[in-house]
């Protein structure tokens, strides 16, 4: 017995310190394509939604390393809490994903009807939108199922909760299904050359599929799961910040040029930038549509 505690302290301590590093890793990655993008690259309207997705990424690796030092120099925490305020970014950053896959793939089929009935600011407005209900979204459930304090109402804890599960289904299911559409349309039916911005998106819907989806799963079963797999909750978090600590480095390896050494803004360029969108699908939507 005390085997196996032993080894559930151990394991529990590598894996705190493998995503420690991690978040560390992937703030510092996240904080330099929020600067050279929000400040170096034109916004178009499909790198909109990365510079917002960068920020949730930002925020969610911020406070797993503010919790893990917190645990780290208190030597205790209020996991609960915790895992709230971080599935408040997480839950922004699966928002904002799903709308970039589905515009994505919008552009890519229909790109004359696009192009011609896509409202002004669409990416602006809904950008704004999933920042602004995605926190109801998530503390409405959690207060009535005394994730916030000790008190549980029942009742209104199965209708929010109901509501919250049906919603993270629908974003995962839109994100992953229109990530599908399009590397099949991009792969068998499209002849036409497509950005480098459609190779980043077919990449972070696998990977949201891979790195992603265990959190959905431990947040819509959490009071089952947290007693019968204790061990989930730490190995999804750590592969939700693998996943927003990698697209940096996505970035990164798309846009870069063998055998040519360029600095880190001409590379985001070249991946993010408003001329690696020269087509949305074949035509060209202006600056004043994102």
């Amino acid at each position: 017995m005390l085997n196996i505690f032993s080894l559930w302290g151990t394991f529990n301590s590598v894996i705190f310190y493998i995503t420690l590093v991690i978040s560390v890793l992937g703030m510092v990655g996240n904080g330099l394509v929020l600067w050279n993008l929000g400040f170096h690259i034109k916004k178009g309207p499909l790198n909109t939604y990365v510079l917002n997705l960068a920020a949730a990424d930002f925020l969610f690796l911020s406070c797993q390393v503010g919790f893990s030092a917190a645990q780290a120099v208190l030597g205790s925490s209020n996991d609960t809490l915790y895992f709230v305020i971080t599935f408040i970014w997480f839950s922004v950053g699966l928002w904002l994903l799903a709308c970039l896959c589905l515009e994505c793939c919008l552009s890519s089929i229909f790109p004359s009807c696009y192009q011609k009935y896509r409202p002004r600011l669409t990416s602006a407005v809904l950008s704004a939108l999933v920042w602004g209900l995605t926190l109801p979204a998530v503390l409405l459930p959690a207060n009535a199922c005394g994730m916030l304090h000790n008190s549980t109402r029942l009742l209104a804890c199965l209708r929010y909760h109901g509501v919250s599960i049906t919603w993270l289904l629908a974003v995962v299911c839109v994100a992953i299904g229109t990530t599908l559409v399009l590397f099949i349309w991009v792969t068998c039916c499209s002849q036409r050359q497509h950005p480098k911005l459609y190779r980043i998106v077919r990449c972070s819907g696998i990977l949201l599929f891979l790195c992603r989806l265990p959190m959905v799963i431990y947040w819509s079963l959490r009071p089952i799961l947290k007693f019968l797999i204790p061990f989930l909750l730490p190995l999804a978090t750590l592969l939700a910040c693998i996943d927003s600590s990698t697209k940096p480095l996505l970035y990164f390896l798309v846009g870069i040029q063998p055998r040519k050494r360029e600095p880190l803004r001409v590379v985001l360029q070249k991946a993010l930038g408003e001329e690696a969108q020269v087509s949305l699908g074949g035509l060209s939507l202006p600056m004043s549509r994102v």
